[in-house]
């Protein structure tokens, strides 16, 4: 079984995509802030991350920086998962090592699921 982790500090929309990740026979783990979502990612070394930018104490930027930094996850797909839409926040992603920038308001969880099958 493949295993997500969602970075989220948005805790319906955290439960939103965990449930439909989970209908999509996903296991699936989640952090709110992005120190934790870090740990986390060393700890359990996920198939793919979903990552907020807008995150207490460490931003999906640094997460992102931080993971791309660590030899045992740096290849784990990153998918960031925002409301931020402007473009110098999809280039500054990208640039950062993201597979892919979804805006939330943008994409069902179904449609995301569909992105996540393209990564892993």
């Amino acid at each position: 079984m493949k295993k997500i982790l969602i970075i989220e500090d948005d805790t319906a929309i955290s439960k939103m995509y965990q449930t439909s990740l989970k209908n999509d026979g996903y296991e699936v783990v989640a952090a709110d802030d992005g120190d934790a979502g870090l740990e986390m990612a060393k700890k359990e070394k996920p198939d793919l991350i979903l990552l907020d930018i807008i995150l207490p104490k460490m931003d999906g930027f640094a997460v992102l920086e931080g993971l791309k930094k660590e030899s045992g996850i740096k290849n784990i797909p990153v998918i960031m998962l925002t409301n931020l839409g402007q473009e110098e926040d999809k280039e500054r992603g990208k640039k950062l090592g993201a597979k892919d920038y979804i805006v939330k308001a943008d994409f069902t969880p179904m449609q995301v699921s569909e992105k996540i099958k393209k990564y892993i």
